[in-house]
């Protein structure tokens, strides 16, 4: 009973929508009709994805204060092999929340002279999986599936940077970052008060660049959720469609968000029939995939190593939703 209470109450907030539903009916809107029902859904998720973005954003920034890239260099360059890849993808779930965020750190870490495997291992864990990520997912979807989104993820991050790691291609990385001089600075230490202006600044400034795609993510989540046929999900992302998570990941890979404006999206989608792991495929495309990020990544890496990354992660991305699709009953 607590932990439903903390499931619908506190994470998702279900008294925030029944509160919207009442406001709404008493200015004369019905919600029960499409239009209502997509002002309602709109309101609702802007404001729960908005108050748990900055309880988040300012949580995680705080322990991310502990974890200045000089630091995270030195903690990834004790540890060795397999061990390091997995430090390397935990570390990513405690830094920025996009992928165009986090190959400025790959840069860093890369110059460095950090292996190669352990930094990828990094790039592909920081937008796909986050303790941000974690709690947004158990909002909407269980604990079940945030967990284990959460494992599944920091597996492919694992998988993708051993391999890349074993295939030997620092000579991919483009020239000016192999021959740079490292110049990290050693970060002055931080008394709490800094600590906590540190995470302050930090929610405001990830809030300004995250709010157009909470609204864009919540207003197709919207149009989905109350205009779009049933039948049409179900045919294109249901399990009538066995290329559905294919389809869900090249889709996803092209657009640029991240896992605050994906989520209305998939929730919709899910209400409407389509499978979790063809959703979760969706999601994972989005956030670790962008084409932005790429074009950004391109700019350090060589094609060769640049088209691995890509097949790495969509096979890993793709196996992920096949696995979720065939276990969802355990999930919901």
């Amino acid at each position: 009973m607590v932990w439903n209470f903390i499931q619908n109450q506190l994470l998702g907030m279900k008294w925030l929508s029944i509160l919207i539903n009442n406001l709404l009916q008493s200015a004369g809107l019905d919600t029960s009709s499409r239009i209502g029902g997509s002002v309602s859904f709109f309101i609702y998720d802007v404001i729960k994805i908005t108050a748990l973005l900055c309880v988040l954003i300012f949580i995680i920034s705080y322990i991310q204060s502990f974890f200045p890239p000089e630091r995270s260099k030195k903690i990834m360059s004790r540890f060795n092999g397999i061990l390091a890849n997995f430090m390397a993808a935990l570390l990513g779930t405690v830094t920025p929340f996009c992928s165009c965020s986090s190959v400025p750190l790959f840069i860093g870490f890369t110059r460095a002279g950090l292996p190669l495997g352990v930094t990828f291992s990094f790039l592909i864990s920081s937008p796909m999986v986050d303790l941000g990520s974690l709690v947004l997912l158990m909002s909407i979807f269980g604990a079940k599936v945030a967990f284990a989104y959460v494992i599944l993820g920091l597996v492919v991050a694992v998988v993708g940077g051993t391999l890349i790691g074993k295939l030997h291609l620092e000579n991919e990385v483009e020239e000016f970052i192999r021959k740079a001089n490292d110049v990290s600075i050693e970060s002055p230490s931080l008394t709490y008060r800094d600590r906590i202006v540190y995470a302050k600044d930090q929610t405001v400034e990830t809030f300004k660049k995250v709010l157009p795609y909470i609204l864009i993510g919540v207003g197709i989540g919207a149009l989905i959720h109350n205009w779009i046929p049933e039948n049409w999900v179900v045919a294109v992302l249901g399990n009538q469609n066995p290329l559905g998570v294919i389809l869900a990941t090249i889709l996803g890979m092209p657009m640029y968000a991240d896992i605050f404006g994906t989520i209305p999206i998939a929730e919709s989608l899910l209400a409407k029939g389509a499978q979790l792991g063809t959703v979760l495929a969706f999601m994972m495309g989005v956030t670790t995939l962008s084409l932005p990020s790429m074009i950004m990544l391109r700019k350090a890496i060589k094609p060769k190593l640049l088209g691995l990354f890509i097949a790495i992660c969509t096979v890993g991305i793709i196996l992920v939703g096949y696995l979720f699709n065939a276990f969802q009953n355990l999930f919901i």
